[in-house]
């Protein structure tokens, strides 16, 4: 194998949770470039279809699935459909997460439970689905999705920070526990990244614009296309001996103390 087949993804099936628009169908799209066939589900029918559609018109066939991430029998059944369908899961990407910002002191305990079961117990659930496929065949790649809030606190967004935490210990012990296995579990920390959905903040002289490019050394907003590379690379042999690593994508925030006002 050459350096550079290294990271062909020619005969894996990816799995990519909540992959229908934005960070996931980005990811999904780079490890069908690479050449992985693509799994992808979302919570409901319209959220899937209109997935499916944008995969057409990129060109990529990918299938699709309806399931919530938190329901253990329903990701046990996608699986199943899943290697029924197009083979055993090589690759998971644990991708679909919410987000509450509400003051801690002001946010229920309801609402709270929901983010850590969406971005953290989601991807316990997930990977105990394919662990032992992965062992079976004798190695795969596990990718969570991290966030800068593994790292750093933030006003309003308590859960969302104690989970993504809890992803990255998870991440470590996964690595931990099955590295013997030839399983890699590793994480993509994305930055703040251009989206339909961070469109109005990133407005010229709006203050959280202003903030963003004063805390980053890159001096500009990440974009999906800066995800796919480290994608590609956490999910193909390239990264065999990386394991228990988030890899953060965010043009040096974490390492940057800021500008001085």
């Amino acid at each position: 194998m050459t350096y550079a087949d290294s990271f062909s993804l020619k005969g894996k099936v990816a799995l990519v949770t909540g992959a229908s628009y934005g960070i996931g169908f980005a990811l999904a799209s780079a490890l069908a470039e690479a050449g992985a066939t693509i799994a992808f589900n979302d919570i409901n029918e319209d959220f899937l279809k209109k997935g499916l559609e944008a995969y057409k018109e990129a060109g990529i066939d990918a299938k699709g699935y309806i399931c919530d991430v938190t329901d253990e029998p329903g990701v046990q059944k996608m699986i199943a459909e899943i290697e029924k369908d197009l083979g055993s899961v090589d690759i998971l990407v644990n991708n679909a997460g919410i987000i509450k910002r509400v003051p801690m002191h002001e946010m229920d305990v309801k609402d709270f439970r929901q983010v850590i079961d969406i971005d953290l117990t989601a991807p316990f659930i997930l990977a105990k689905a394919v662990i032992p496929g992965m062992i079976k065949r004798g190695g795969g790649k596990i990718i969570n999705i991290c966030s800068m809030m593994s790292e750093l606190g933030r006003e309003t967004v308590s859960a969302y920070a104690a989970a993504k935490g809890g992803l990255k210990m998870l991440t470590r012990n996964i690595a931990s526990e099955y590295g013997s296995q030839n399983i890699q579990c590793n994480g993509i920390g994305p930055g703040y990244i251009e989206t339909p959905q961070t469109a109005p903040l990133r407005e010229p002289g709006h203050p959280f614009n202003s903030f963003i490019l004063a805390k980053t050394p890159a001096n500009r907003w990440g974009t999906t296309q800066d995800l796919k590379g480290p994608a590609v690379f956490l999910a193909s042999s390239a990264s065999d001996f990386v394991n228990g690593h988030v890899l953060y994508v965010d043009g040096g925030i974490l390492a940057y103390i800021g500008k001085q006002p």
